[in-house]
Protein backbone atom coordinates (compact mmCIF):
# COMPACT_ATOMS: atom_id res chain seq x y z
CA UNK A 1 0.00 0.00 0.00
CA UNK A 2 1.14 3.62 -1.31
CA UNK A 3 2.48 4.97 2.35
CA UNK A 4 2.04 9.19 2.09
CA UNK A 5 5.48 11.23 1.96
CA UNK A 6 6.55 12.66 5.40
CA UNK A 7 6.41 16.20 5.63
CA UNK A 8 9.61 17.65 3.92
CA UNK A 9 12.25 18.78 6.38
CA UNK A 10 12.00 22.44 4.76
CA UNK A 11 8.01 22.85 4.79
CA UNK A 12 7.19 25.43 6.46
CA UNK A 13 4.86 23.54 8.93
CA UNK A 14 5.55 20.23 9.76
CA UNK A 15 3.66 19.66 12.86
CA UNK A 16 4.68 19.45 16.67
CA UNK A 17 5.17 18.19 20.69
CA UNK A 18 5.11 18.99 22.46
CA UNK A 19 2.39 18.86 24.29
CA UNK A 20 1.18 22.37 26.22
CA UNK A 21 -0.75 21.55 30.00
CA UNK A 22 -3.49 23.22 31.58
CA UNK A 23 -1.31 24.20 34.70
CA UNK A 24 2.02 25.66 32.43
CA UNK A 25 -0.25 28.24 30.53
CA UNK A 26 1.02 32.19 31.65
CA UNK A 27 -1.99 34.68 32.78
CA UNK A 28 -1.07 36.42 29.38
CA UNK A 29 -2.79 33.53 27.26
CA UNK A 30 -5.69 32.61 29.08
CA UNK A 31 -8.86 33.28 28.01
CA UNK A 32 -8.24 32.82 24.20
CA UNK A 33 -10.16 30.39 21.89
CA UNK A 34 -12.40 27.91 22.62
CA UNK A 35 -12.68 26.45 26.00
CA UNK A 36 -11.03 23.11 26.71
CA UNK A 37 -12.46 19.31 26.42
CA UNK A 38 -13.41 18.38 29.87
CA UNK A 39 -13.86 14.41 29.32
CA UNK A 40 -12.45 12.37 26.14
CA UNK A 41 -8.75 11.54 25.61
CA UNK A 42 -6.10 12.62 23.04
CA UNK A 43 -3.60 10.85 21.32
CA UNK A 44 -0.99 13.07 20.08
CA UNK A 45 1.89 11.47 17.48
CA UNK A 46 5.36 13.55 16.57
CA UNK A 47 4.78 12.16 13.06
CA UNK A 48 6.37 9.31 10.90
CA UNK A 49 3.64 6.88 12.14
CA UNK A 50 4.50 3.36 10.42
CA UNK A 51 2.35 1.27 9.71
CA UNK A 52 3.35 -0.94 11.57
CA UNK A 53 3.27 0.17 15.13
CA UNK A 54 0.32 -1.67 16.41
CA UNK A 55 0.91 -0.20 19.94
CA UNK A 56 -0.93 3.33 18.87
CA UNK A 57 -3.17 2.34 16.43
CA UNK A 58 -4.99 -0.30 18.59
CA UNK A 59 -4.33 2.29 21.78
CA UNK A 60 -6.43 4.83 19.68
CA UNK A 61 -8.74 2.13 18.55
CA UNK A 62 -9.40 0.65 21.41
CA UNK A 63 -10.03 4.03 23.27
CA UNK A 64 -12.50 4.51 20.68
CA UNK A 65 -14.88 1.42 21.35
CA UNK A 66 -12.63 -1.21 20.72
CA UNK A 67 -13.78 -3.95 17.97
CA UNK A 68 -16.79 -1.13 17.30
CA UNK A 69 -14.73 1.74 16.67
CA UNK A 70 -15.37 4.53 14.20
CA UNK A 71 -13.02 6.35 12.84
CA UNK A 72 -13.49 9.97 11.19
CA UNK A 73 -10.31 10.62 9.11
CA UNK A 74 -9.50 13.88 8.26
CA UNK A 75 -7.11 15.08 6.11
CA UNK A 76 -7.60 18.77 5.46
CA UNK A 77 -3.99 19.47 6.01
CA UNK A 78 -2.81 17.69 2.67
CA UNK A 79 -3.16 19.73 -0.48
CA UNK A 80 -6.20 18.76 -2.16
CA UNK A 81 -6.70 16.99 -5.18
CA UNK A 82 -6.86 20.47 -7.09
CA UNK A 83 -2.89 20.65 -6.45
CA UNK A 84 -1.48 17.55 -6.47
CA UNK A 85 -0.62 16.63 -10.20
CA UNK A 86 -0.64 13.14 -9.56
CA UNK A 87 -4.52 12.80 -8.08
CA UNK A 88 -4.92 10.30 -10.45
CA UNK A 89 -2.46 8.01 -9.77
CA UNK A 90 -3.17 5.84 -6.40
CA UNK A 91 0.44 4.62 -6.49
CA UNK A 92 1.74 8.49 -6.39
CA UNK A 93 -0.84 10.82 -5.09
CA UNK A 94 -0.30 12.32 -2.23
CA UNK A 95 -3.76 14.61 -1.25
CA UNK A 96 -6.38 14.95 1.15
CA UNK A 97 -9.33 12.55 -0.28
CA UNK A 98 -6.18 9.87 -1.28
CA UNK A 99 -4.55 10.01 2.10
CA UNK A 100 -8.06 9.79 3.55
CA UNK A 101 -8.68 6.72 1.60
CA UNK A 102 -4.80 4.99 2.88
CA UNK A 103 -5.85 5.84 6.58
CA UNK A 104 -8.99 4.68 6.54
CA UNK A 105 -7.92 1.40 4.50
CA UNK A 106 -5.22 1.19 7.46
CA UNK A 107 -7.51 2.11 10.69
CA UNK A 108 -9.64 -1.02 9.43
CA UNK A 109 -6.49 -3.19 8.95
CA UNK A 110 -5.92 -2.26 12.33
CA UNK A 111 -9.15 -3.55 13.49
CA UNK A 112 -11.72 -0.98 13.32
CA UNK A 113 -15.19 -1.95 12.51
CA UNK A 114 -15.37 1.38 10.32
CA UNK A 115 -12.94 4.31 8.97
CA UNK A 116 -14.43 7.03 6.79
CA UNK A 117 -12.59 9.98 5.04
CA UNK A 118 -14.51 13.14 6.17
CA UNK A 119 -14.36 15.34 3.06
CA UNK A 120 -12.69 18.37 3.96
CA UNK A 121 -10.40 20.09 2.55
CA UNK A 122 -9.06 23.30 0.36
CA UNK A 123 -11.30 22.44 -2.00
CA UNK A 124 -14.30 21.68 0.52
CA UNK A 125 -14.18 24.32 2.77
CA UNK A 126 -17.82 24.97 2.82
CA UNK A 127 -18.49 21.20 3.81
CA UNK A 128 -17.04 22.96 7.37
CA UNK A 129 -20.66 24.30 7.42
CA UNK A 130 -22.63 21.11 5.99
CA UNK A 131 -25.28 19.18 8.18
CA UNK A 132 -24.39 16.14 6.57
CA UNK A 133 -20.93 16.20 7.46
CA UNK A 134 -22.05 17.70 10.66
CA UNK A 135 -24.37 14.24 11.33
CA UNK A 136 -21.13 12.01 9.69
CA UNK A 137 -18.89 13.26 12.30
CA UNK A 138 -21.38 12.92 15.37
CA UNK A 139 -21.85 8.95 14.11
CA UNK A 140 -17.64 8.35 14.62
CA UNK A 141 -16.66 7.46 18.06
CA UNK A 142 -13.25 8.77 17.41
CA UNK A 143 -10.93 11.00 15.06
CA UNK A 144 -7.91 11.23 12.96
CA UNK A 145 -6.31 14.14 11.80
CA UNK A 146 -3.22 13.28 9.62
CA UNK A 147 -0.24 15.50 9.06
CA UNK A 148 0.98 17.89 6.48
CA UNK A 149 0.31 22.03 7.20
CA UNK A 150 -1.58 22.62 9.87
CA UNK A 151 -2.64 26.29 9.03
CA UNK A 152 -4.60 24.62 6.50
CA UNK A 153 -6.77 23.15 9.57
CA UNK A 154 -6.72 26.65 10.67
CA UNK A 155 -8.28 27.63 7.22
CA UNK A 156 -10.92 24.47 6.67
CA UNK A 157 -12.10 24.29 10.46
CA UNK A 158 -11.29 26.99 11.93
CA UNK A 159 -13.03 29.77 9.30
CA UNK A 160 -9.21 31.29 8.93
CA UNK A 161 -8.73 34.60 10.45
CA UNK A 162 -12.60 34.54 11.82
CA UNK A 163 -10.23 31.72 14.28
CA UNK A 164 -14.00 30.45 15.40
CA UNK A 165 -15.12 27.06 15.39
CA UNK A 166 -17.14 25.54 12.35
CA UNK A 167 -19.75 23.95 12.61
CA UNK A 168 -17.51 20.46 11.78
CA UNK A 169 -15.35 21.19 14.35
CA UNK A 170 -18.01 22.38 17.32
CA UNK A 171 -19.24 18.55 16.36
CA UNK A 172 -15.50 17.30 16.97
CA UNK A 173 -15.00 19.04 19.71
CA UNK A 174 -18.39 18.05 21.31
CA UNK A 175 -17.83 14.34 20.68
CA UNK A 176 -14.27 15.07 22.53
CA UNK A 177 -16.10 16.39 25.71
CA UNK A 178 -18.73 13.89 25.42
CA UNK A 179 -15.48 10.70 26.26
CA UNK A 180 -14.52 10.30 22.44
CA UNK A 181 -10.48 10.27 21.32
CA UNK A 182 -9.11 12.68 19.09
CA UNK A 183 -5.80 11.41 17.43
CA UNK A 184 -3.32 13.31 15.37
CA UNK A 185 0.22 12.69 13.30
CA UNK A 186 2.71 15.68 12.64
CA UNK A 187 0.41 18.86 11.45
CA UNK A 188 -2.60 16.56 12.80
CA UNK A 189 -1.30 16.63 16.92
CA UNK A 190 -0.05 20.32 16.31
CA UNK A 191 -3.14 21.42 15.25
CA UNK A 192 -4.48 20.67 18.88
CA UNK A 193 -2.30 23.36 20.59
CA UNK A 194 -3.66 26.19 22.45
CA UNK A 195 -1.97 29.53 21.97
CA UNK A 196 1.25 30.70 20.67
CA UNK A 197 0.95 27.08 17.98
CA UNK A 198 4.13 26.79 15.81
CA UNK A 199 4.00 27.56 12.06
CA UNK A 200 7.10 26.75 11.21
CA UNK A 201 10.99 27.72 11.89
CA UNK A 202 14.42 25.60 12.64
CA UNK A 203 16.16 25.53 15.56
CA UNK A 204 19.36 27.80 14.70
CA UNK A 205 17.88 30.59 12.94
CA UNK A 206 15.13 30.39 15.68
CA UNK A 207 18.20 30.90 18.64
CA UNK A 208 19.58 33.46 15.98
CA UNK A 209 17.10 35.59 15.17
CA UNK A 210 14.08 35.16 17.52
CA UNK A 211 10.70 34.27 16.47
CA UNK A 212 7.57 36.36 15.97
CA UNK A 213 4.05 35.92 15.23
CA UNK A 214 3.20 34.95 11.85
CA UNK A 215 2.84 32.45 8.99
CA UNK A 216 6.20 33.12 6.75
CA UNK A 217 6.92 31.66 3.68
CA UNK A 218 10.79 31.41 4.90
CA UNK A 219 10.45 28.20 6.29
CA UNK A 220 13.56 28.73 8.13
CA UNK A 221 12.10 31.69 9.97
CA UNK A 222 10.26 30.53 13.67
CA UNK A 223 7.18 31.71 13.73
CA UNK A 224 3.58 31.00 15.58
CA UNK A 225 -0.13 31.68 15.50
CA UNK A 226 -0.85 33.62 18.94
CA UNK A 227 -4.44 32.37 18.52
CA UNK A 228 -3.22 28.72 18.43
CA UNK A 229 -5.24 25.73 17.25
CA UNK A 230 -7.91 24.00 18.22
CA UNK A 231 -7.67 24.23 22.41
CA UNK A 232 -7.58 20.69 22.64
CA UNK A 233 -4.75 21.83 25.40
CA UNK A 234 -4.35 24.81 26.50
CA UNK A 235 -2.03 24.80 29.15
CA UNK A 236 1.97 25.39 27.21
CA UNK A 237 3.08 24.75 23.64
CA UNK A 238 3.24 21.62 21.28
CA UNK A 239 5.94 20.51 18.87
CA UNK A 240 7.00 17.21 16.98
CA UNK A 241 9.34 15.56 14.68
CA UNK A 242 11.57 16.78 17.83
CA UNK A 243 14.70 14.77 17.61
CA UNK A 244 14.34 13.82 14.16
CA UNK A 245 14.63 17.45 12.70
CA UNK A 246 16.46 19.26 15.78
CA UNK A 247 13.55 21.14 17.43
CA UNK A 248 14.70 21.62 20.85
CA UNK A 249 16.09 24.64 20.08
CA UNK A 250 13.05 26.36 18.46
CA UNK A 251 11.07 25.02 20.98
CA UNK A 252 12.79 26.30 23.64
CA UNK A 253 13.11 29.70 22.00
CA UNK A 254 9.65 30.00 21.34
CA UNK A 255 8.60 29.03 24.80
CA UNK A 256 10.66 31.71 26.28
CA UNK A 257 9.62 34.15 23.68
CA UNK A 258 5.69 34.19 24.67
CA UNK A 259 5.87 33.75 27.86
CA UNK A 260 5.44 29.52 28.22
CA UNK A 261 7.11 27.54 31.27
CA UNK A 262 6.43 24.38 29.35
CA UNK A 263 6.96 22.20 26.16
CA UNK A 264 6.03 19.08 25.05
CA UNK A 265 8.62 18.12 22.26
CA UNK A 266 7.17 14.61 20.41
CA UNK A 267 9.25 12.15 18.61
CA UNK A 268 8.27 10.07 15.46
CA UNK A 269 6.60 7.21 15.80
CA UNK A 270 5.66 7.79 19.01
CA UNK A 271 2.40 8.59 20.62
CA UNK A 272 1.61 10.98 23.87
CA UNK A 273 -1.71 9.81 25.53
CA UNK A 274 -3.67 12.56 26.89
CA UNK A 275 -6.51 11.75 29.84
CA UNK A 276 -8.85 14.38 30.66
CA UNK A 277 -7.06 16.91 28.94
CA UNK A 278 -7.66 20.72 30.04
CA UNK A 279 -8.99 19.15 33.61
CA UNK A 280 -6.73 19.54 36.62
CA UNK A 281 -6.33 16.27 36.81
CA UNK A 282 -4.44 15.58 33.16
CA UNK A 283 -2.33 12.85 32.71
CA UNK A 284 0.29 12.02 30.29
CA UNK A 285 1.39 8.59 29.02
CA UNK A 286 4.14 7.95 26.46
CA UNK A 287 3.73 5.17 24.29
CA UNK A 288 5.99 4.13 21.27
CA UNK A 289 9.73 3.28 20.58
CA UNK A 290 11.16 6.89 20.66
CA UNK A 291 9.83 8.93 23.45
CA UNK A 292 8.45 12.87 24.53
CA UNK A 293 11.08 15.24 25.50
CA UNK A 294 9.68 17.54 28.48
CA UNK A 295 11.27 21.29 28.46
CA UNK A 296 10.51 23.25 31.60
CA UNK A 297 11.08 26.33 31.77
CA UNK A 298 9.72 27.64 35.24
CA UNK A 299 13.22 28.68 36.73
CA UNK A 300 14.70 29.78 33.12
CA UNK A 301 16.05 32.54 31.96
CA UNK A 302 16.87 34.23 29.02
CA UNK A 303 18.74 37.22 27.59
CA UNK A 304 19.54 38.86 24.45
CA UNK A 305 23.36 39.56 24.89
CA UNK A 306 26.23 41.09 22.64
CA UNK A 307 27.04 37.78 21.53
CA UNK A 308 23.37 36.92 20.91
CA UNK A 309 20.73 34.91 23.03
CA UNK A 310 21.15 33.36 26.03
CA UNK A 311 18.96 30.58 28.03
CA UNK A 312 20.29 29.61 32.09
CA UNK A 313 18.30 26.83 33.82
CA UNK A 314 16.15 25.21 31.69
CA UNK A 315 15.36 21.50 32.23
CA UNK A 316 15.17 18.88 30.25
CA UNK A 317 13.26 15.45 30.94
CA UNK A 318 12.82 12.73 28.41
CA UNK A 319 9.95 10.14 28.83
CA UNK A 320 9.93 6.82 27.09
CA UNK A 321 7.15 3.99 26.55
CA UNK A 322 4.94 3.19 29.65
CA UNK A 323 6.20 6.32 31.62
CA UNK A 324 3.31 8.94 32.69
CA UNK A 325 3.37 12.66 33.74
CA UNK A 326 1.24 14.36 36.11
CA UNK A 327 0.56 18.33 34.20
CA UNK A 328 -0.63 19.68 37.90
CA UNK A 329 2.47 18.88 40.11
CA UNK A 330 4.68 18.98 37.29
CA UNK A 331 5.79 15.00 38.28
CA UNK A 332 6.90 12.53 36.05
CA UNK A 333 5.86 8.92 37.15
CA UNK A 334 8.70 6.36 36.01
CA UNK A 335 7.12 2.98 34.35
CA UNK A 336 7.76 0.24 37.44
CA UNK A 337 9.79 -1.59 34.85
CA UNK A 338 12.63 0.66 34.84
CA UNK A 339 15.21 1.37 37.47
CA UNK A 340 17.99 4.07 38.66
CA UNK A 341 20.79 3.71 35.78
CA UNK A 342 23.78 3.80 37.50
CA UNK A 343 26.52 5.07 35.43
CA UNK A 344 29.74 3.00 35.02
CA UNK A 345 31.56 3.99 32.01
CA UNK A 346 34.29 5.91 32.05
CA UNK A 347 34.67 7.37 28.57
CA UNK A 348 33.73 11.02 27.90
CA UNK A 349 30.94 12.03 25.81
CA UNK A 350 31.58 12.36 22.04
CA UNK A 351 31.83 15.21 20.68
CA UNK A 352 28.74 16.66 18.69
CA UNK A 353 28.90 19.79 16.52
CA UNK A 354 25.54 19.37 15.07
CA UNK A 355 22.76 19.59 18.18
CA UNK A 356 20.13 20.66 16.48
CA UNK A 357 20.85 17.99 13.48
CA UNK A 358 21.16 21.12 10.77
CA UNK A 359 19.26 20.80 7.70
CA UNK A 360 22.49 21.88 6.31
CA UNK A 361 24.57 19.28 7.42
CA UNK A 362 25.35 17.11 4.88
CA UNK A 363 26.47 14.19 7.48
CA UNK A 364 23.55 15.46 10.37
CA UNK A 365 22.33 12.54 12.49
CA UNK A 366 18.77 12.87 14.11
CA UNK A 367 18.49 12.51 17.65
CA UNK A 368 21.69 14.14 18.33
CA UNK A 369 20.31 16.42 21.42
CA UNK A 370 18.72 13.19 23.26
CA UNK A 371 22.16 11.17 22.07
CA UNK A 372 24.33 13.42 24.10
CA UNK A 373 22.05 13.69 26.82
CA UNK A 374 21.80 9.79 27.50
CA UNK A 375 25.75 9.50 26.54
CA UNK A 376 26.15 11.94 30.17
CA UNK A 377 23.58 10.06 32.23
CA UNK A 378 25.39 6.97 31.32
CA UNK A 379 28.85 8.07 32.32
CA UNK A 380 30.46 8.85 35.55
CA UNK A 381 33.27 10.51 34.03
CA UNK A 382 31.89 14.20 33.97
CA UNK A 383 29.01 15.91 35.24
CA UNK A 384 28.05 18.09 32.51
CA UNK A 385 29.03 17.91 28.66
CA UNK A 386 28.88 20.49 25.80
CA UNK A 387 27.83 20.52 21.96
CA UNK A 388 27.20 22.97 19.86
CA UNK A 389 25.69 23.90 16.32
CA UNK A 390 26.97 23.55 13.09
CA UNK A 391 25.78 26.82 11.95
CA UNK A 392 28.29 30.02 12.91
CA UNK A 393 27.45 33.55 13.37
CA UNK A 394 27.18 32.69 16.26
CA UNK A 395 28.11 29.52 17.03
CA UNK A 396 25.69 28.62 20.26
CA UNK A 397 26.87 25.83 23.06
CA UNK A 398 24.30 24.02 24.71
CA UNK A 399 25.46 23.02 28.17
CA UNK A 400 23.97 19.73 29.30
CA UNK A 401 24.25 19.33 33.09
CA UNK A 402 23.44 16.66 36.34
CA UNK A 403 22.61 19.16 38.35
CA UNK A 404 20.88 18.37 41.86
CA UNK A 405 17.61 16.39 41.26
CA UNK A 406 18.06 14.53 38.16
CA UNK A 407 17.66 11.18 37.79
CA UNK A 408 18.08 8.52 34.83
CA UNK A 409 16.38 5.33 34.30
CA UNK A 410 17.07 2.12 32.08
CA UNK A 411 15.64 -0.93 31.17
CA UNK A 412 18.72 -2.76 30.64
CA UNK A 413 20.77 -1.69 32.97
CA UNK A 414 23.13 0.38 30.25
CA UNK A 415 21.43 2.53 28.19
CA UNK A 416 19.46 5.86 29.84
CA UNK A 417 15.76 5.31 28.40
CA UNK A 418 14.19 8.22 30.92
CA UNK A 419 16.15 11.56 32.07
CA UNK A 420 14.31 13.39 34.27
CA UNK A 421 15.75 17.15 35.08
CA UNK A 422 18.55 17.19 32.94
CA UNK A 423 19.73 21.03 33.33
CA UNK A 424 20.22 22.54 30.02
CA UNK A 425 22.16 25.71 29.62
CA UNK A 426 22.11 27.67 25.75
CA UNK A 427 24.91 30.72 25.55
CA UNK A 428 26.40 31.84 21.67
CA UNK A 429 30.25 32.43 20.91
Amino acid sequence: MRVPPLPARRTVLAGALAVALLTGASPAHAGHGPAPARTGSLVLIGGGLKESNTQVYGEIIKRAGGPGARIGIITAASVPESQDPYAGDPERCSNSACNGTYYADLFKRHGAADAQWIPLDLDHVANAESDAVVAQVESMTGFFFGGGDQYRYVTTLLRGEEHRDSKVLAAIRAKLAHGAVVAGSSAGAQIASGPDMVTGGESYEGLRDGSAPGYFDDATRLGHLPEGGFGFLRSGLVDTHTGAYGREGRALRLAADTGHDRVYALEENTALVVDRPGTPHEQLTVLGPNGVAVLDLRDARAHDTANGWTLRRARYSHLSDGDRYDARTWTPRVHPAKQPLRPVGTEPVPADTDVFHSAAHPDGVPYAFRTTAGALAATRAQNSATATTYETGPRFTVTFTKAPGFAAFTDDARTARTLVDLRIDIAPR
